[in-house]
Formats: structure tokens, C-alpha cells, sequence
């Protein structure tokens, strides 16, 4: 089959529009295209459909029957992920709950494993599955938000949406019986749920009615309810959030005894969170609490629980930016009251805490356990449960992530967590508090595929301002020489997000090494902005300081051409939502530093972002628009503002989901727009491109479509990069 030459950009007329924002000229010529539903933003996107559908024809006939075919790459992904996916379990009682997903599953299910006797050569127990999105949905767009038991495991409350909307609707079922008993109710997006002991109640978190706020507000006004399994939504009881910032995210949990419930808000993604707590034995009872500050106010994030043992137990960043437990007495909440039990450690942050004891009546803690992230490498520590002292260390399978540490809620002495690494499917891990041993308690129901011999290194790189910036380098150990140094440069992709306290720890990816294997290198950047390194880290890559997360990637893909690991010409950078952010500057900073680029889902007008979608609550984390100075910093380096006419722009494939409510689309129409104007690259080399899908939202999606998605960007690096050559 010969390849077509492409077609021409398709027609996209600019406006004459600019703006004077606070003193600075801003020009929006391609504004008409944030209306997804006019005539002319339909043609164009049509036009970039069929755009994309002959480059899609053209790489298929470059590729054939080779190793980058759609059919070989589709086959070796699900390979990859033919192991399928289990999850830590969430114990009530004899029962527990869980999620898994075979190979061959489009979603992981909700199942439930219960002692039957008759079963004795399964060890006695059976289990069920209790919620499955495809049987809610064949279709497969339907995906399961959330779920949590009730105290006794009676019940189970669930979350699902559909079309990658997010906007979850909750509903409940018999766990028995698996009759649904209360449900639907809507605007429940983000939203906990805390039971209260008897099953008969829970508070949970709902957005108010769209009547009764602003239309361009309807995504925000939280508030925490009351609600009587059974009973109408419409007469639940609003216990907390009236009068506080709109754009709240609210938390919500009530104590394993039912006394306590704790509320904890934050101003959209701003690293602060307020805390309450209330005595529901007190006057005013379950239906209005009366709540007592624990840190409110302070400009750190607080997490807070009341432990079996009847103390108030807090995580925070206050004064420890990379995290530290304190304890108090729950009728003492106040930071004065506070007694650091677990310090901060000064290169390595505090993920998160659990305490073995006698269970049962024996609610003296004897183990506190505490999982940290060290330069983005997990380890897992011991210490006494009163004093903090260090008492031990808890094996690992190797250099990796850990996730949860979880508990029976009625006490116990075994701890289970999730393990992985770049080579590693995640499995569950029980730790034996009595022994100080570890075993695998749980591993993914299919078959592990094999692997070719992978490297994963960290190095170190400086950015502009002397900053040591780390990243995890993948590649062939036949590819490298015997002190891990490639033998020749090979076309590379360098993946990164920099922002929100996200770290980007080592992690099972079947695209990684779908890209190894082929004879590729993958890097992870863990750039300013994310968690890696705790909030300080954090905070020097947003705000003011976002350029930092820039120059962190252009430094570390310095550092892989220099090394020789690369050439521009055979590298792609490679990002979604926040990290399309990065990316899309990455592109228009330094397009001499790639050849290919894949953006998806992002962010790119950020002089705009704040009116769309989410945008509002990322002001914290971004700058506001509306301000002056903050404005300032944001045209500094927002990709859409930063695009110059007779530029050679690097090949761009973005790939956007017409069911985005967090990131509008609008965003990587713009850019596209933008690129196709003002780039001198030849059209057929360094084409910018546009993936559209349907029925798909920011988040969660059915397996095939996260391979065919995969796929098709796997196979534009390739071929870009020459890969495919």
C-alpha cells in the first residue's frame, strides 16, 4: 500500500482579536474554536478527523506487518497486561471487599470474599462478584468512581459515570442479596462516604442543586449531608460547608466506634486543608454536630483520624514539609495540643501510617508501620507506637512503590499494601506484625508476561537554577555498556507532569516496555511541582515558580543528548492534562529538543484555563487570570500565547476526549491551530495532528480503549522518531 502525501491544514480563519488585559496586549485569534458546538469549530474538527485518518493510512503502510503494526503492538500490550489487576482488601468483619481484573476484563470489578464452610478445599471461602461496569453498561462506558462498605459489611455504597463524564451518581446495595436498596443520587462527583455504625446512615458529600447556584457555578458548592439509606436525597441534612469557599473539596470519615466524625476542606487543589471534628454522642447528635477546629487556617495540609485506641492521630505538612505524625487527645484537637509522634525525615516524605495491636478488646497499638517515598523509591519502617523510636525495616521485593497500608478496622496484627516497579506487576503484600515477616498475599489473577532484560536507573541532572533534578532511565541491558552507558543513541521518549504533589514513582506501564522491548529508552522525570521531594518541592514548581517544572525537562532532555542516550531528532517528550501543560511548553520553548511530541488532554491557554471546565479550582496551583501580577507570570510561558510565526515545531499528535469535563478540549484546538499556522516544519515530517474520541472522558476508560489509544501514540513516536526505520 503506498502512503499518501497529506492533505494541506485544514482552513482555520484568525480573528482580529486582542484583548488589553491588565496592561498586556493579548491576542486570541482563534478563540471561535472554545465552541465545541458552532458549525465552523464542527468542519474544522471534521477536517482534522480526516487529517488524522490519512496519516493513519500512510503509517500503516510504513509499518506493514512489522513490529510497530497496530495488530503486533495491539497483541504485545495486552500481553503486558495479560496479568490483570488486583487490589488491597478492605476488611469488615469476616468479609472483605476488593477489586480485580482479569486480562481479558474491560473493567476491574467490585467482588467480595466471605467464609463459607462447605468450601473448605478453597479455604473456606467463596467469593462474588458485586459490581461489574460492563454488566451495568456492555458498551463499556460506564466506569465504577468509588466504593466504600459499610462498618459491618452489610453494605456497600458505589459510584459510577458514564462517558467519561465523572459526574458519579451513588447508589447502594444489599451485599447479601446484591438488591440495590437506595439510589440514584446525583452530584455526588468526589465524593466520600462515611458510615455510621448500623448501616442505617452515612455522610457523605453532594453538590447543591443547579437552581440554586450561578449556571457558570454548577460544578462547585459542596456541602457535606446526612442521608438515611432509603430515603429521598431531597430531605437529607446539610451539616457542614454553608458559608465557606466555593470551590471546597470536602473529606469526610467517622470513627470505627461511631463517636467522631471528621471534616476536612480545601480550597479546590490548594495545598492547605482545613480540619473540624465533632463529638456525634454530644448534643446536637449525628444531625447537627457541632464541630471543634483541629488546624484551620494554616497554610499546610492536615490529615486527621481517631484510632481504635481512642487518639486523635494527625498527618501533616505543618512546620515538616515532608511530612510528620502527631497525636492528641480528640477533646484537645488544636495544634497547641500536638505532640509529634513520627518526625520528619530530612530526604525522604511521609506517604502514610497504620498501627497493629491485640484486636478485638485489645486496642493498645504495638507496631506503628510508616511507608515513605525516598527520592521517589518506597521503603517501609517500624517504630514504637508511643515514642516513634525506629525498631526495624520491613522488606521489599526490590526498588519500588508502595501503596496503602491497610488494616482490619477492628484491629489486628497484619498490615496489607500494594508493591510494584517498572518490571513488577502491582501485587498485594500482608506484613505479619507478630512475626515482622512479609508474604505475598494476593497477585493478579492472569498471566505475568515476560520481559526482556530492562535497566532502570536513576540519575541526577541540574537545571538552570543548580537545582538537582532525578530521573528514572529505562533502557536494554543489551543496549548498555557494562557501567550502564548506552552503546549508541536510540529514539527515546521522556514522559513528565511537574505539578498538584503528584510524584511519579516506579510503576508497572506496559507502554513502557513495549517501547524497551522494541529497542527504545523510556525516561521518567520527576521535575519540580510533583511530591517527589515533599511540598517544598512542590511549591518551587508552581505559582511564580511554574518556569522551574520547564527547565527542569528541557534539562534532563539535555542531559540524555549529551550523554548520548539521544539525538533531538530521535527524541519525543510525551504528557497528559498537567502534563500536556508541560509538554505543550516544552514544544514551544524548545523545539529544537524534539522531534515529536504527544500532548494529551491539556492544558495549553492558560491566560483562558480558569473559565473551563475545572479550571477554577487550580488557581492555587497555576495563578488567577484576573490578576494583575499573576498574569503575568502565567503569559510567561502559556503555550497557546508563546507560538511564532516561520518556527520549525516539532511533529505533535494531540489526543483529546470529547467527554472531558476536567480539561475542555478547547485547549488542544487552539494550540493545533495555532501550530498549523505558524510552523515552517514540512507538513509530511513534522505534521501536527489532531486524535478525537467520543463516549471517553479525563479519567478511567474500558482496557481496549486504553490500548488502542496507546497504540496509536506508541506508533507516532515510533515513526517519528525512527523507530519504524
Amino acid at each position: 500500500m503506498t502512503a499518501p502525501a497529506l492533505r494541506p491544514y485544514p482552513s482555520a480563519h484568525r480573528l482580529d482579536l486582542v484583548e488589553d488585559l491588565h496592561g498586556h496586549r493579548v491576542a486570541d485569534p482563534y478563540r471561535w474554536l472554545e465552541d465545541a458546538d458552532d458549525d465552523a469549530t464542527r468542519t474544522w474538527s471534521q477536517a482534522q478527523d480526516e487529517r488524522y485518518a490519512d496519516y493513519r493510512q500512510g503509517l500503516t503502510a510504513r509499518v506493514g506487518d512489522g513490529p510497530w503494526s497496530a495488530e503486533r503492538l495491539t497483541t504485545r500490550l495486552r500481553e503486558l497486561l495479560g496479568a490483570g489487576v488486583v487490589g488491597a482488601p478492605a476488611w469488615r468483619g469476616d468479609r472483605y471487599f476488593f477489586v480485580r481484573r482479569t486480562g481479558e476484563q474491560e473493567h476491574a470489578v467490585v467482588l467480595v470474599s466471605e467464609p463459607d464452610p462447605d468450601l473448605e478445599a478453597e479455604g473456606g471461602r467463596r467469593e462474588r462478584v458485586l459490581i461489574d461496569p460492563v454488566a451495568l453498561d456492555p458498551a463499556g462506558t460506564t466506569t465504577l468512581d468509588s466504593w466504600q462498605p459499610s462498618k459491618e459489611g452489610r453494605l456497600l455504597a458505589y459510584q459510577v459515570s458514564h462517558g467519561g463524564t465523572e459526574e458519579s451518581v451513588l447508589h447502594v446495595l444489599d451485599v447479601t442479596t446484591g438488591e440495590l436498596v437506595d439510589g440514584p443520587v446525583d452530584r455526588a462527583r468526589y465524593s466520600p462516604v462515611a458510615w455510621l455504625p448500623g448501616g442505617e446512615a452515612f455522610f457523605y458529600v453532594r453538590r447543591l442543586a443547579p437552581d440554586l447556584v450561578p449556571a457558570d457555578e454548577q460544578q462547585y458548592h459542596r456541602r457535606v449531608w446526612l442521608h438515611r439509606v432509603g430515603t429521598s436525597p431531597d430531605t437529607d441534612v446539610q451539616v457542614f460547608g454553608e458559608g465557606l469557599d466555593l470551590t471546597n473539596y470536602y473529606g469526610v470519615s467517622v470513627s470505627r466506634d461511631g463517636r467522631w466524625l471528621i471534616v476536612s476542606a480545601s480550597a479546590g487543589t490548594a495545598p492547605r486543608t482545613d480540619v473540624w471534628i465533632a463529638d456525634l454522642t454530644a448534643a446536637g447528635g449525628v444531625e447537627a454536630p457541632s464541630f471543634v477546629e483541629v488546624a484551620v487556617g494554616l497554610d499546610a495540609q492536615t490529615g486527621a483520624w481517631v484510632g481504635r485506641d481512642g487518639r486523635l492521630y494527625v498527618h501533616t505538612d505543618l512546620d515538616a514539609p515532608r511530612g510528620r505524625v502527631a497525636v492528641t487527645d480528640p477533646t484537645s484537637p488544636g495544634v497547641p495540643h500536638w505532640r509529634t509522634l513520627l518526625a520528619e525525615d530530612g530526604t525522604a516524605v511521609l506517604e502514610d501510617v497504620a498501627f497493629t495491636d491485640g484486636g478485638g478488646d485489645d486496642r493498645t497499638p504495638t507496631l506503628l508501620v510508616a511507608s515513605w517515598r525516598r527520592h521517589t523509591v518506597s521503603e517501609v519502617t517500624l517504630h514504637d507506637p508511643t515514642t516513634g523510636a525506629l525498631q526495624g525495616a520491613v522488606d521489599l521485593p526490590g526498588l519500588g512503590s508502595v501503596s496503602g497500608l491497610v488494616t482490619r478496622p477492628d484491629g489486628g496484627g497484619d498490615v496489607w499494601f500494594s508493591y510494584t516497579d517498572h518490571t513488577t506487576v502491582p501485587s498485594v503484600r500482608r506484613f505479619d506484625a507478630t512475626t515482622r515477616t512479609t508474604s505475598l498475599w494476593a497477585a493478579p489473577p492472569g498471566t505475568v508476561a515476560d520481559v526482556p532484560p530492562v535497566r532502570a536507573q536513576q540519575v541526577e541532572v541540574t537545571s538552570a537554577d543548580g537545582t538537582v533534578v532525578r530521573a528514572f532511565v529505562l533502557a536494554r541491558t543489551d543496549a548498555l555498556d557494562a557501567d550502564g552507558r548506552p552503546l549508541a543513541p536510540a529514539p527515546t521518549i521522556l514522559y513528565g507532569y511537574g505539578g498538584f504533589q503528584i510524584s511519579l514513582d516506579p510503576a508497572y506501564s506496559a507502554a513502557t516496555l513495549a517501547w524497551v522491548e522494541a529497542g527504545g529508552v523510556y525516561v521518567v522525570a520527576n521535575l519540580r511541582g510533583g511530591g517527589e521531594e515533599g511540598e517544598d518541592w512542590h511549591r518551587s514548581g508552581m505559582r511564580a515558580h511554574k518556569q522551574n517544572v520547564f527547565d527542569d525537562f528541557h534539562a534532563v532532555a539535555e542531559h540524555l543528548v549529551a550523554g548520548g542516550w539521544t539525538t533531538p531528532d530521535r527524541l519525543a517528550c510525551w504528557g497528559g492534562s498537567n502534563g500536556g501543560l508541560l509538554v505543550g511548553a516544552a514544544l514551544t520553548q524548545r523545539p529544537d529538543l524534539f522531534a515529536a511530541v504527544v500532548c494529551s488532554a491539556p492544558l495549553l491557554d492558560m491566560v483562558r484555563y480558569q473559565r473551563f471546565g475545572l479550571g477554577v479550582t487550580w488557581t492555587e496551583e497555576y495563578g488567577d487570570a484576573d490578576d494583575p501580577v499573576e498574569l503575568g507570570w502565567l503569559l510567561g510561558y502559556s503555550p497557546y500565547h508563546r507560538v511564532v510565526d516561520g518556527t520549525a515545531y516539532p511533529a505533535t499528535l494531540f489526543t483529546v476526549f470529547e467527554g472531558d469535563t476536567r480539561v475542555d478540549p478547547l485547549h488542544a484546538r487552539k494550540l493545533a491551530a495555532a501550530l498549523q499556522a505558524a510552523t515552517s516544519a514540512d507538513v509530511d515530517r513534522s505534521p501536527v495532528l489532531v486524535r478525537r474520541e467520543t463516549g471517553v472522558g479525563h479519567g478511567a476508560r474500558a482496557l481496549s480503549r486504553s490500548v488502542a489509544l496507546t497504540v496509536e501514540q506508541l506508533q507516532f513516536v515510533a515513526d517519528r522518531t525512527g523507530a519504524t526505520r
